[in-house]
């Protein structure tokens, strides 16, 4: 899966989220593997930096959560794009600085191969992972009232387990 864009939809409810493609931004950050997760539920958010959903709600939203249950679930985003454009270090710089980015980022690779690999409907789009790895829910948005209430119920739902 390393170098394939076009293994559409890897993922399955249930079953293992198969390891992703992604690439540091920063030189200091390491890329973890999806495994690394294990032990402790895992909520991925798929975001660009051109995505007004995301900047406006879906961060600020990632930001909540870790801010309030950080002892309780890992938050991971992978910045995707679709147009391909490469963006600078100093872009991801300000933008980490402007929304207080309080959970590790990471590019996807070749733009967007996690992003197709794992069947993301579009940005913001989320993956909420059990404590063993396994997929329990995605789903693509970031209306607080409906994609953002489903995460916050999924969520409540996963800590009570």
């Amino acid at each position: 899966m390393e170098n394939n864009r076009l293994n559409l939809n890897l993922t399955e409810l249930g079953k293992a989220l198969p390891n992703w493609s992604i690439e540091s931004i920063f030189s200091e950050d390491t890329v973890p593997n999806v495994a690394d997760f294990k032990g402790k539920p895992l909520l991925v958010l798929f975001f660009s930096l051109g995505c007004p959903g995301c900047l406006g709600r879906a961060i600020p939203y990632a930001n909540r959560i870790v801010y309030e249950n950080e002892a309780q679930i890992n938050v991971v985003g992978i910045h995707t794009n679709f147009e391909g454009i490469d963006i600078p270090k100093a872009k991801f710089e300000r933008a980490k600085d402007e929304f207080y980015m309080r959970f590790p980022f990471y590019k996807d690779k070749n733009y967007d191969t996690t992003f197709l690999n794992y069947g993301a409907g579009g940005t913001p789009h989320w993956l909420l992972v059990d404590k063993n790895g396994k997929l329990i829910y995605s789903i693509f948005g970031s209306d607080p009232n409906n994609a953002l209430l489903r995460l916050d119920l999924k969520m409540k739902e996963l800590f009570e387990m």
